[in-house]
């Protein structure tokens, strides 16, 4: 299996309903550190696993419809706790959206998966990998 992984970041406000989150119940900011990794069983006609400059600009596009955002504002949030592991799922699916519309080329469409990683700090990070 051959992969490409494109990084970014996003910067987030949003709070959590359930006593497990202690203090994380309060609004608090958080800064992620994301990777999204492509993946294919063989290279495409170019040899690539997909375009470096698309992934990372269709990467960047989904998270800034995020960025410098109150999560517990966004309607396609409503009620639900956006932790780490449902931001990766969320932003996963965005990209294989992304990938269907055609917007990382038409060698993508060769994709086998997407696996994205949100790194909330040195010590702690959550994925979520899906099949195409």
């Amino acid at each position: 299996m051959f992969s490409i992984t494109v990084r970014d970041h996003v910067m987030v406000a949003h709070s959590f309903r359930g006593e497990v989150f202690g203090p994380a119940q309060r609004l608090h900011g958080a800064t992620f550190v994301v990777d999204a990794r492509f993946k294919r069983l063989d290279l495409d006609g170019d040899d690539i696993v997909v375009d470096i400059g698309l992934a990372t600009r269709e990467l960047h596009a989904v998270l800034a419809d995020l960025n410098y955002r109150n999560l517990d504002e966004v309607p396609a949030f409503t009620g639900v706790n956006t932790s780490t592991e449902f931001l990766a799922k969320y932003i996963a699916d965005q990209l294989v959206d992304r990938v269907h519309e055609g917007a990382l080329g038409e060698g993508a469409r060769g994709l086998a998966g997407i696996e994205v990683t949100l790194h909330e700090s040195h010590v702690a990070w959550a994925s979520y990998e899906r099949s195409l």
